[in-house]
């Protein structure tokens, strides 16, 4: 399984973790497809999210990728013995109930400048849900970085990282759009994507 991040990506020290994660991912038969977009600012939108599986498995790739990662979570999985781990490889706290200003935080600080990847589930949660949240569309329009949707298949045992999108003023349109692009990934729960 080779794979080699582009040179502007933010990047994530440590080969012994990147080795582990690569032979866990092939002795469980997953794959890395596709290609990350060469810039240091960027979202990626992991979907479709229905298990807890999901954040294991973005945690091995993240590792296996060297890829120096912030992701956001629900407030309440960071707490002792494992919140201090959660934050050092990226972990974001939010408060679903007080989640106003969270999209202009972010915004804020692409607008600083500094290498950022933000990871989220644009479900926003494990449960079936019809419509995605769409705050992950208002910070790349609002911050001009590009999405990068990537697709858990546990069908096929892939993980998919597709073209960067640009998002614009349209954002249900956009939501609609980034939907589609996962119509035909099969989630660990199928019946709650």
């Amino acid at each position: 399984m080779s794979y080699v991040l582009p040179a502007n990506v933010p990047k994530r020290e440590g080969q012994f973790l990147a080795r582990l994660s690569a032979k866990i991912l092939q002795w469980c038969g997953w794959r890395i497809e596709g290609q990350l977009p060469d810039c240091k600012q960027f979202i990626i939108a992991v979907a479709p999210h229905t298990s807890n599986w999901d954040f294991f498995l973005g945690i091995l790739v993240m590792f296996r990728l060297q890829l120096k990662v912030k992701f956001l979570g629900k407030h309440s999985i960071f707490v002792w013995p494992v919140k201090g781990l959660l934050q050092r490889i990226g972990g974001i706290p939010v408060e679903r109930e007080h989640r106003h200003g969270v999209v202009g935080q972010m915004v804020e600080y692409f607008e600083r400048g500094h290498p950022l990847v933000l990871a989220l589930a644009p479900e926003g949660t494990r449960s079936k849900v019809n419509h995605w949240k769409t705050g992950f569309l208002h910070i790349a329009n609002q911050a001009n970085v590009p999405v990068v949707p990537i697709a858990f298949d546990f069908r096929k045992k892939a993980v998919i990282i597709m073209p960067s999108v640009e998002v614009n003023e349209d954002i249900e349109q956009a939501r609609i759009a980034f939907q589609q692009l996962f119509t035909d990934v099969c989630a660990k729960n199928p019946h709650l994507a």
